[in-house]
């Protein structure tokens, strides 16, 4: 578990000391994407937002490398992680060009001045998620799945080395899923970049990922990738279905495609 590049060892969440999640002990490399699934209500976000430390962890450790977060400023921390969670962005008459720039604050001096050199990063961060045609648009007047590039751009800006994300794709139709997840997967490839997000969609959790992290009511239950955590049984169990329901639905056939492709590679 220490050669991950991001881990967390014997990691508990919750909410006013009281645990939600315990014993979380799971990694991710650099340009890996780790999902995490499960029922409503489980501690998904709980753990996301913990590890932001927007909510006080109850016990164990976090690392980057070999650096423990807990040691780190807002400001070293907001230099290396960012987030891009569902709380609504609430602005007023506010340019996406200005929301992506708000991105490189944790660079800026204390009056928040940005340099030329911070203008570029802007400018690529724009490019790389397709939002440079949005700069003079009214952030409030966009569609959700661009306001959803708009957020990525934004922590983009920040120059991170992992991002954390909480249902990205809700809200969205199946093509800014796709858009929005594309995008995710190749900045991932291309910028090195960890991405640890929480997904409803099954199907896509095992198209984009390279390791899944399930959490059901009691607890983490499994962590590995999804050729080795999608399977018939288990996710009934996980989501608390009867198989019988999955026959010809797409989660039927997600595990199906798994399953015959962990034989033709036996």
């Amino acid at each position: 578990m220490s050669d991950y590049y991001f881990r967390m060892e014997q990691f508990s969440a919750g909410y006013q000391g009281k645990p939600v999640l315990q014993g979380v002990t799971v990694g991710v490399n650099r340009g890996e994407i780790l999902t995490l699934i499960g029922p409503n209500g489980a501690g998904k976000s709980t753990l996301l937002k913990s590890i932001a430390r927007q909510l006080p962890p109850l016990g164990g450790r976090v690392f980057l490398e070999n650096q423990e977060l807990a040691g780190l400023s807002g400001r070293e921390l907001a230099q290396r992680m960012a987030v891009v969670f569902t709380d609504k962005l609430y602005t007023e008459m506010m340019p996406c060009e200005e929301v992506v720039a708000s991105g490189r604050y944790p660079y800026t001096g204390r009056f928040g001045l940005l340099s030329g050199e911070d203008w570029d990063i802007v400018e690529k961060s724009m490019e790389m998620t397709y939002v440079s045609e949005l700069r003079g648009r009214d952030y409030n007047k966009i569609s959700d799945g661009q306001k959803q590039r708009v957020l990525l751009a934004r922590a983009l800006c920040q120059q991170p080395e992992i991002i954390l994300l909480d249902e990205p794709t809700s809200y969205l139709d199946i093509r800014y899923k796709l858009e929005f997840l594309a995008t995710l997967q190749r900045l991932a490839k291309e910028e090195r970049l960890s991405v640890i997000m929480s997904l409803h969609e099954l199907e896509l959790a095992k198209r984009i990922s390279d390791r899944i992290l399930c959490i059901g009511r009691e607890g983490v239950e499994r962590f590995g990738t999804p050729e080795e955590v999608f399977t018939r049984g288990y996710l009934a169990g996980l989501f608390g279905i009867d198989p019988a329901r999955l026959e010809n639905t797409g989660l039927y056939q997600c595990v199906a495609e798994l399953e015959e492709e962990k034989t033709d590679g036996a």
